[in-house]
Parts: C-alpha cells; sequence; structure tokens
C-alpha cells in the first residue's frame, strides 16, 4: 500500500503548517490592509504590501461547495468514497480553505452544512480536515 504523501513546506508557507501541528488554523493576513489570504502569497493581492503575518482563524466554516471522490487515482488515497469540499470561513468574505469533510456518509455532505476543523495527523504534519459541527 502506498502511503498519502506528505506536505512539502517552503519558506512562504511554513508558518502554516507549524500553526497545524499545534491544532490551529493559521492563515495569511496583510498588517497594511487586513486581507486574508489563501493560499499564501508573497505580496497583498489587495494593496501590494508585503507585511504579511499568520493569524489563526476560528476554524469554523460552511460547505460552499464539494464533490464526492469515488475512485481515486492519486497513490495513497483510498477509502473511497469520501468528500472533499471548498470551505467558506466567516473571517472575510471569499476566504476559503479546500479540506476533506469527514466523519460522516459523505452522501450526507451539503451546500452550506455548518463545519468546524480538525486535525489529522499524517507523521510530522497536521492536516486540516472539517466535520460537521
Amino acid at each position: 500500500m502506498t502511503a498519502k504523501p506528505q506536505p512539502q513546506p517552503t519558506p512562504l508557507t511554513e508558518p502554516y503548517w507549524a500553526a497545524a501541528s499545534q491544532g490551529k488554523l493559521s492563515l495569511q493576513r496583510c498588517t497594511a490592509c487586513a486581507v486574508w489570504h489563501h493560499f499564501p502569497v508573497p505580496r497583498c493581492t489587495s494593496c501590494g504590501s508585503d507585511a504579511l503575518t499568520f493569524e489563526p482563524v476560528s476554524g469554523h466554516g460552511t460547505v460552499e461547495t464539494f464533490t464526492i471522490v469515488h475512485r481515486s487515482f492519486a497513490p495513497g488515497f483510498t477509502g473511497a468514497p469520501y468528500a472533499m469540499a471548498w470551505i467558506a470561513l466567516p473571517e472575510q468574505a471569499g476566504l476559503r480553505v479546500f479540506a476533506n469533510v469527514t466523519d460522516c456518509l459523505p452522501e450526507t455532505v451539503t451546500i452550506g452544512m455548518k463545519v468546524t476543523v480538525w486535525f489529522e495527523q499524517r507523521g510530522d504534519f497536521a492536516l486540516p480536515n472539517f466535520r460537521p459541527a
């Protein structure tokens, strides 16, 4: 059996993974204009500033859209069917994270479902997943 791939942190994403290993969902935020970013960027896409930091978010969200994977073609991703979703976060309009929705049958996932983050330990890393709130 092939193991699931491990994250490959870069200097830009290292703070995200460090926070996740502590059970915190932290996303990048511009200190100049307060706009949140996910995925991390080297400069704010709103004001152009490079004054970016990582700050914790609530970990609560809403399923904005999702798909049910019935057959994975990626090595290590077994256990189909499973649900993958864009989770809208309340901190800012348009702020989303992409993650598995777990702890429920995939066919029970719905658009508008309230979810809460939890972290799956995978080797040296913790990955954010969401479960029904």
